[in-house]
């Protein structure tokens, strides 16, 4: 094998299980990297269900498209502290075993762009992006379970069919530099969501690390109408404030947040305040909740786990009503506290408040990977009373009604 050839998926057709072999080229600093098994890092949530909410939740679960609005399905290294060179190779590794085990119909990936555009040591852009994403189809186009997913008509071939469906994304925009017309190839090559700004401002708009918030730029408005044309979903999870309430406001498709949660819960930047929670909502668009370690937390859980999430959903159901909030739990496969401290060491940033109080933990219990999230999300949905319409719309409904008001047919 050559230093330009990529191996191919492995496809085991009797256990349904699939793998990509980890290829990182010749270098002895990177081709080291072992990637980490997908399950079992962590003891199973106990939902402490009856044995009848037990029985109704596999059967919302069964019956419901569900929808992740933001998760990373793809494999990091066993030790996590070595992301920043693993991401230095420019490529990455869908955790085909992981999906394949876990409840999801959909999951929207963002092949990990933000993080690995604005921090590391060797950023990718434009041309990473796209290599990045040609491997990842390539791959995908070696197995028979998990599909590409372009338009609704995708989504319902996929769950008929049994498989599971990958949207790809960007967190944030910046690879486009100011160059329009490349969310146009973007859109051709199979990206169906975009980001504005990953927490750093670009040339579209200012993110929310910034003391100083310019909102949206002339050329961020252009990039918005571009979008808005071609059919590709806007994202202000990682956008400021006044850049996702000029989001909402130049925006003739309906604006999404695809993981975060409420200010008013848990006071610091990376949480929305109500008004931009109400202006997506305005636009008929979705707010996914976040369960990334450490985000979500509430005054009345500030240990972090699936309750304190929860606390989010419950405000934001208060705020805006039930047909505007999802989940996106933005979880991954590996220690995420470990990460996030590997890339706060990367990351210079100016902290605009300070966050209160918190009990650290070393993972967020009952929404730790891709695999275990909606299981328990349902679980809890249940053991809390909520009516079974209810529990459909935020699995995934709502996220598919709003899409079909963005994505061309």
């Amino acid at each position: 094998m050559t230093n330009n050839e990529q191996p191919p998926v492995v496809v085991d057709q009797d256990t349904s299980t699939y793998a990509a072999y980890d290829y990182l080229g010749d270098d002895p600093g990177l081709s080291t990297i072992e990637l980490a098994p997908e399950f079992n890092r962590v003891p199973p949530y106990d939902g402490k269900l009856s044995a009848e909410e037990q029985k109704r939740a596999e059967r919302l679960l069964a019956e419901s498209l569900v929808i992740s609005f933001h998760d990373h399905p793809v494999r990091f290294p066993l030790r996590i502290q070595e992301t920043p060179e693993h991401y230095r190779a420019g490529r990455q590794y869908t955790a085909y075993a992981g999906l394949s085990a876990s409840h999801m119909d959909v999951v929207f990936d963002n092949m990990m762009d933000g993080t690995a555009c604005v921090t590391g040591r060797a950023p990718w852009r434009w041309n990473d992006i796209v290599a990045d994403l040609g491997h990842r189809l390539a791959d995908l186009a070696h197995q028979n379970r998990v599909r590409h997913i372009k338009t609704l008509r995708d989504i319902d071939g996929a769950r008929a069919a049994g498989n599971i469906g990958i949207v790809f994304g960007l967190e944030g925009a910046m690879p486009i530099e100011n160059e329009i017309d490349r969310i146009d190839i973007l859109f051709g090559l199979g990206v169906r969501q975009l980001g504005i700004a990953y927490s750093d401002s670009n040339a579209l708009g200012s993110g929310l690390n910034e003391t100083t918030d310019g909102g949206l730029t002339a050329f961020g408005r252009r990039a918005v109408r571009r979008m808005n044309q071609v059919g590709m979903a806007i994202d202000v999870s990682h956008s400021s404030d006044q850049t996702a309430l000029d989001a909402c406001a130049h925006s003739e498709a309906p604006v999404f947040i695809t993981h975060a949660g409420a200010r008013s819960v848990w006071n610091t930047p990376r949480m929305k305040p109500d008004a931009v929670l109400r202006a997506v909502a305005a636009t008929g668009g979705v707010i996914g909740i976040s369960a990334a370690p450490h985000t979500t937390l509430s005054e009345d859980h500030p240990h972090h786990s699936i309750d304190s999430v929860m606390d989010h959903l419950l405000y934001c159901i208060d705020l805006v009503g039930i047909d505007h909030v999802a989940f996106g739990p933005d979880t991954l496969y590996g220690d995420h506290v470990a990460m996030h401290k590997v890339f706060a060491s990367l990351l210079s940033i100016d902290g605009r408040s300070s966050a209160p109080a918190f009990e650290p933990v070393p993972y967020v219990d009952g929404l730790e990977n891709p695999t275990e999230n909606f299981a328990n999300i349902t679980g809890w949905l249940v053991k809390h009373g909520f009516e079974d319409d209810d529990i459909r719309a935020v699995l995934g409904a709502n996220i598919y009604r709003s899409l079909g008001l963005v994505w061309p047919n």
